[in-house]
């Protein structure tokens, strides 16, 4: 439920171009960060964006990292897993470029 994720989609699918919807991917999201993200969304609209807030959300869900596959989840963990999903996929974009 993301709106503008869902704009996007439709403005892709508006233009007969697909790959725009993702076009800054280089990859698709692996299962597990694209469980993150749905997750992640749905503790933003709980908690908001307070790191620490966020990170206590997610420990108290027990939902597993999608990289260290840990669950007690810190501030410092969030911004780890954030960081190296980040990473892949701007490795992935360099490798593959433009849309996913």
């Amino acid at each position: 439920m993301d709106a503008f994720k869902d704009r996007l989609a439709q403005r892709a699918a508006d233009t007969s171009r697909p790959a725009l919807a993702h076009q800054c991917r280089g990859r698709d999201l692996e299962p597990q960060e694209a469980d993150f993200a749905t997750v992640l969304m749905e503790v933003y609209a709980e908690v908001g964006h307070d790191w620490d807030a966020v990170a206590a959300a997610l420990a108290k869900r027990g939902f597993a990292a999608p990289k260290s596959g840990r669950t007690d989840w810190t501030a410092d963990l969030l911004h780890e897993e954030l960081a190296t999903i980040n990473a892949s996929l701007d490795a992935a974009y360099a490798e593959h470029g433009y849309g996913a």
